[in-house]
């Protein structure tokens, strides 16, 4: 008999768990859109060509994470690894040029097939904002406290660090990538196989690397910093400035980079040690060069974005329902003005629990269970009389009301 079981890598989300996460996106929506930030959906699948594209041909992503497959007319298409792809497409094909700046931000499951370990997954629900046409540092203050802010309302700003370091404009990449790979083919045969060939094609992406030998190497590269022009220099140190203005803490980190040639100027990390190792929980970056790449013009652009699993993780309280009311019937005459005093009850928000099978006993003792704070006991005496039993459940009392003031006893 085949096991019916989930794929590796994925999971089922319910209980504490689905509402942590669902507590995250709601925790991160209401912080964006005070901040002038729309919801966007996007497809979960795209043509391949979009990722390929935006991610890089030597990018982790693209060679070894890609869910790729070909539909029955032939199309090459890729469920979304990441966001911001088919966010950038939307803009491009659906020709929104001439609304900038345009801020959205968009959730929902990415698809990597990469090793699952703790708040890591093969199907992962991501958050994330994109900030399209801002080119002055303020975008990049905005993103930060943006980000920074949203952790706070998870009560995380005591274990949260912001590292934050910048690539400059074109011209200081330019100069920092002939340093690099000066550098690294003086100790080519020192590399991993992945970064020899990197080393020809992105040698950024050899400082991204996991590999223990490439760690070594790049322990010793030369400094991003030392190779900013002054107007880099100048925007980074404006980017500072509205952080220190802002009461945001920070620290330089001279090596994080993103390996992507359409990165630019400021890049950073969230990270905490509350899931054991430091783990980064949020990241983005300016990428000025990306609606260029994918053939929209020459569009500023910067953005982040977080796993909601691994955000929910950290979490220290359960995120409980409200508690519900009970309806509870005693005889079978009593049904139908039971089945519309709850349906009444529901329309005007209540949450409602009416058992549908069993004694007065066991009825009461699932709306214990449902931890009810008040049972409407409804029989054939009450009825006759136009009203119902109202339960304090956490007190005890009950007493007679009218049907007509239930709504008014419960407020």
């Amino acid at each position: 008999m085949v096991k019916i079981q989930n794929v590796r890598g994925t999971y089922d989300l319910y209980g504490p768990a689905k509402r942590k996460a669902k507590k995250v996106v709601e925790l991160a929506s209401k912080t964006v859109e005070k901040y002038g930030f729309e919801e966007i959906e996007t497809p979960i699948f795209e043509f391949t060509e979009v990722f390929a594209r935006n991610l890089g041909d030597t990018s982790d992503i693209v060679t070894k994470e890609m869910y790729t497959f070909e539909d029955r007319g032939g199309e090459s298409l890729t469920l979304r690894p990441e966001g911001t792809a088919g966010v950038v497409r939307s803009f491009i094909s659906e020709g929104m040029q001439q609304n900038l700046p345009l801020k959205f931000y968009y959730t929902g499951p990415m698809f990597r097939y990469e090793r699952p370990q703790k708040g890591r997954q093969r199907q992962f629900t991501q958050f994330g904002i994109e900030m399209l046409g801002v080119q002055t540092p303020q975008a990049d203050i905005e993103a930060i406290a943006m980000a920074y802010s949203f952790l706070r309302t998870l009560g995380l700003e005591n274990s949260i660090v912001v590292e934050i370091n910048s690539l400059g404009d074109k011209e200081s990449r330019d100069a920092y990538r002939q340093k690099l790979v000066a550098y690294l083919k003086q100790h080519i045969n020192e590399l991993s196989f992945e970064s020899k060939e990197r080393l020809e094609k992105n040698p950024l992406r050899v400082l991204d690397s996991k590999e223990e030998c490439d760690k070594i190497v790049v322990a010793n590269a030369p400094l991003y910093a030392d190779s900013l022009n002054e107007s880099s220099k100048k925007f980074f140190d404006e980017v500072l400035k509205g952080l220190d203005l802002l009461d945001i803490p920070y620290r330089i980190n001279n090596r994080l980079v993103r390996g992507l040639d359409y990165y630019s100027h400021t890049v950073f990390e969230l990270i905490t040690d509350k899931l054991g190792a430091q783990g980064t929980v949020l990241a983005g970056g300016r990428y000025d060069g990306l609606v260029a790449e994918m053939g929209g013009g020459d569009v500023a652009g910067i953005g982040w974005a977080c796993g909601v699993e691994r955000l929910s993780m950290l979490l220290d309280q359960d995120v409980e329902l409200p508690r519900p009311v009970a309806v509870i019937e005693v005889g079978d005459d009593v049904h139908e003005t039971a089945l519309k005093l709850a349906y009444e009850l529901r329309n005007a928000g209540y949450r409602v629990e009416h058992a549908y099978s069993g004694n007065l006993k066991k009825r009461m003792m699932k709306a214990n269970k449902a931890n009810a704070y008040a049972a409407l006991i409804l029989g054939s005496d009450e009825l006759a009389q136009g009203n119902v039993t109202y339960k304090n459940l956490d007190t005890g009392d009950q007493k007679q009301i009218s049907l007509t003031k239930v709504q008014e006893e419960l407020k």
